[in-house]
């Protein structure tokens, strides 16, 4: 047995009644001691930290791992924010790689295009040859040129899909714009398609060193398939298992049909009855019950600026039976609601499988709940549902066009995290990635002040919403563990707890400016005591 004493610096454990201290001791993967006691022990091993931090590794409550990873390959497109800017930065990857046979970009703003419109006319004046599939910053959108149209054929006669559209010109010709549905079922579904296993592979290494270098030892897939679980499990025989927790919701469709839409239930209900242990651990279901605000596509109580509203993609007569049979079976349920009407409806459905299911262990989740109603965070907390949200989607850098989408005093309560706090609701940080940068400690930043990690120029907004460090790291590890029933042995630095701890190259506590938490750098990143990642020497 090897026993490790990191001391020199600051820890936060995570633990509400005592969060910093001083020392931790690791033994074989383990936590046993911290502060004083720590301090005491005899250790074979001193790590010194030189005046940085010591905390919980972080768990990334809400990601997409096999998006994640082909996305850190394609064109970045959220800091282009202008059409010229967006369409130089298409020319100049085409230049780049002339061979490709498609171009794939990702995070585009609607706030970018003019009027808010793209359309295949703007990619097809600088790249025509190849198709060309831009998913937007929300991915719930996809911009596509006209070579991408007809490699999908997609034409005038194409209907659209339940829960989606296919943005028409005034004449009813495809225009370019793929909404909700229509860019899962289309552009997903060929990009699904063409994906090659070494593609799928690729994506997973990326994904794997990326999360070690941001100090995340945990994740939480929101839109699992087959082809992440078999990539998966290659990685794990490539590595000798995974060098992070895994826990993962397989996405259903509503087809409109309940009795395929229970039939999907079946796979689901097999693989979370595998035996431990697994390399992805499946805890539940994935339901997208409406889209987002920047397209106004989510499902509000009320109409946006512009008089319209939209209709939920789970209606709650579609919802309800699917809830109640996934809780009966004891399954998570993971609710994309980012309306008010969504949550509203989502709430309602999981009452109803109570009522229909009685006491039973269940701890379901509400995904994003950008805008909630009042009052929705004490029904949150009576029924025991998780708030999981995401500090990087209220970047003010990004947040204007979500503003002008409302218009009204809607957007004063725009994430709200206090009021869940305050009503006592599990609240699990996370960062949607690739929807937003999955750097931890970005999303710390936007937590903390409600100012922009993309663009520091940028002034803070509704800073009455923002957390204490200590609030903000603790939702990002403890309670981001906890949402997927982990919090007794994982998400603290606390004695008999496993030992993944990531360690800084300074204390963002100490410091009265918060940038220092985007100045902090990742030094090491512990899984189970096992070092994942080790930065370089600063020459």
């Amino acid at each position: 047995m090897t026993r490790v004493l990191y001391r020199g610096g600051r820890v936060f454990t995570a633990d509400p009644q005592d969060p910093w201290t001083d020392a931790v001791a690791v033994e074989d993967g383990v936590v046993v001691a911290v502060g004083a006691t720590a301090r005491a022990m005899d250790a074979d091993r001193t790590v010194d930290l030189a005046g940085g931090l010591a905390l919980p590794g972080f768990t990334d409550a809400h990601t997409h791992l096999l998006m994640m990873g082909a996305a850190l390959g394609q064109v970045p497109l959220t800091e282009a924010r202008s059409l010229e800017a967006i369409q130089a930065a298409l020319r100049d990857a085409r230049a780049a790689d002339p061979d490709a046979t498609v171009l794939r970009g990702r995070g585009w703003l609607f706030d970018s295009v003019p009027d808010r419109r793209p359309t295949a006319a703007m990619i097809d004046a600088v790249v025509a040859d190849v198709p060309v599939y831009l998913d937007a910053n929300d991915y719930h959108s996809c911009w596509v040129n006209s070579a991408a149209l007809a490699e999908l054929g997609i034409t005038r006669d194409t209907p659209d899909p339940a829960g989606g559209a296919i943005s028409r010109d005034a004449d009813g010709e495809p225009d370019g714009l793929l909404i909700e549905t229509a860019a899962v079922q289309y552009a997903w579904g060929q990009r699904d398609a063409a994906m090659t296993d070494d593609e799928r592979d690729a994506a997973v290494d990326r994904v794997l060193d990326a999360y070690g270098r941001a100090g995340v030892t945990g994740v939480v897939d929101m839109a699992f398939d087959e082809h992440g679980l078999a990539a998966f499990d290659r990685a794990a025989e490539r590595h000798g298992g995974l060098p992070l927790h895994v826990a993962a919701h397989w996405l259903l469709e509503n087809t409109g049909d309940r009795e395929r839409n229970l039939a999907q239930l079946d796979r689901v209900v097999e693989l979370a009855r595998r035996p431990a242990p697994q390399a992805v651990r499946v805890v539940g279901i994935k339901l997208i019950i409406d889209g987002v605000i920047d397209a106004c596509t989510a499902a509000m109580g009320a109409p946006y600026a512009d008089g319209s509203n939209a209709e939920p993609i789970w209606p709650l007569a579609d919802l309800g039976p699917v809830v109640a049979a996934a809780d009966a079976a004891g399954l998570q349920i993971a609710m994309h609601a980012i309306g008010d009407a969504a949550s509203d409806s989502a709430l309602t459905a999981i009452e109803q499988a109570i009522a229909a299911n009685g006491d039973i262990a269940r701890r379901h989740r509400i995904e994003h709940l950008e805008y909630a109603a009042p009052g929705t965070a004490e029904r949150m907390a009576r029924l025991g549902v998780t708030a999981s949200m995401q500090p990087v989607h209220a970047d003010p850098a990004i947040f204007a066009n979500w503003a002008a989408m409302l218009g009204d005093e809607r957007v004063e309560r725009a994430f709200p995290w206090p009021e869940y706090e305050e009503a006592g609701t599990l609240l699990a940080f996370s960062t949607d990635a690739p929807t937003a940068p999955y750097e931890a400690l970005a999303n710390m930043y936007v937590a903390t002040t409600r100012a922009s990690a993309l663009n520091r120029s940028v002034p803070a907004v509704h800073p009455q919403h923002a957390l204490s460090l200590a609030a903000a790291l603790g939702h990002a590890t403890r309670d981001a563990a906890a949402s997927v029933g982990d919090g007794e042995w994982r998400g603290r630095i606390a004695p008999g707890f496993a030992a993944d701890i990531v360690v800084l190259d300074r204390d963002p506590s100490s410091s009265a400016d918060p940038a220092s938490l985007l100045a902090a750098r990742v030094v090491t990143t512990l899984v189970g005591g096992r070092p994942v990642y080790a930065a370089e020497p600063v020459a």
